[in-house]
């Protein structure tokens, strides 16, 4: 998997915007690469709502994470995401596009990254089409952590290629899913954040 970005905008000259977009793919691939631990769900706790649908999703997942017990929270993530043929939900590109794992989608976002100079981590154990290395690639792109920040059409054509096709799917099933309870805004932020970039992408264009 995508060595995970730190954001700073201290020490990335990126705009107030950008470092926005940024810090939201970074919290997606962060809570769906692996469980929270207690101090990320005390950080998540402090998140307040504002008034619009995607600021009333993260005040949802700020509650959530306000009520919830580490452990359980770790249950909830094996449960879902995983044991390949256990899961509730496959969060794959291969998966959602195709039905099957290790498919096409995963040989093109490998051709990409190569493109992109983009390595795997020596300690992956995850097909580099889970959506927390793609949100991870996102981030990157944003920020310049392969390079110089790669330019809006740049972007675009990642977002659109990689994640645009399904990644929408994946989080309205999470939101619905039986055994979700702090999963659910996560879901909730993912799918609205999603719409936001492709929305962003198109006005943009």
């Amino acid at each position: 998997m995508v060595t995970q970005t730190i954001i700073s905008t201290a020490e990335e000259v990126i705009a107030s915007e950008e470092a926005l977009r940024a810090n939201a793919y970074a919290l997606l691939a962060t809570l769906l690469r692996t469980p929270p631990t207690a101090e990320t769900l005390q950080d998540l706790a402090r998140l307040e709502p504002d008034d619009t649908d995607l600021g009333r999703a993260i005040g949802s997942l700020g509650a959530a994470a306000a009520a919830a017990n580490a452990g359980a929270v770790g249950e909830e993530f094996h449960d879902l995401f995983v044991g390949v043929g256990a899961s509730e939900l496959k969060p794959y590109a291969s998966y959602y596009l195709t039905g099957f794992l290790y498919e096409k989608p995963l040989a093109d976002l490998r051709d990409a990254m190569a493109e992109l100079g983009i390595e795997i981590a020596d300690d992956s154990a995850e097909p580099e089409d889970h959506i927390a290395s793609l949100c991870e690639i996102m981030c990157g792109l944003i920020t310049g952590a392969f390079g110089a920040p790669a330019s809006l059409a740049s972007q675009r054509a990642f977002f659109d290629k990689h994640l645009a096709p399904w990644a929408d799917h994946l989080f309205e099933d999470l939101e619905t899913v039986q055994s979700a309870n702090f999963y659910k805004p996560v879901g909730a932020v993912g799918r609205m954040f999603m719409r936001i970039e492709s929305q962003a992408f198109e006005m943009a264009a």
